[in-house]
């Protein structure tokens, strides 16, 4: 098992980011980042239930203290997660175009 490191907020959003980005692929994340597999899947629960508030460490805080982002801030969020998304499909496109076309050449 992988021994997890401390991150910021910044790096657990990218980490979740990037894992939705790549339909939910904990172990890639897991080795991209160097981080646990369990926290992934963890902060992606976190992040789906309660959106980027739920990646907040909050420990030793009580209820009264709970930070909030700006409207400005969620769409700059959201922004960095469709970019990955879009990114993580032209490549996908990209794979299968290749694959069609060596079975193409395949076939003849």
């Amino acid at each position: 098992m992988k021994q997890g490191r401390n991150t910021t907020f910044e790096e657990r959003v990218e980490i979740v980011n990037y894992t939705i980005a790549h339909d939910k692929d904990y172990q890639a994340a897991v080795e991209t980042f160097g981080v646990s597999y369990q926290q992934v899947y963890s902060w992606v629960r976190k992040f789906e239930k309660n959106g980027s508030q739920g990646l907040l460490d909050r420990r030793g805080k009580g209820l009264d203290s709970k930070p909030h982002l700006t409207e400005a801030e969620e769409l700059q969020l959201k922004i960095k997660q469709q970019e990955e998304r879009i990114k993580y499909l032209e490549m996908e496109v990209g794979l299968l175009k290749k694959l069609d076309a060596i079975q193409r050449k395949n076939r003849r």
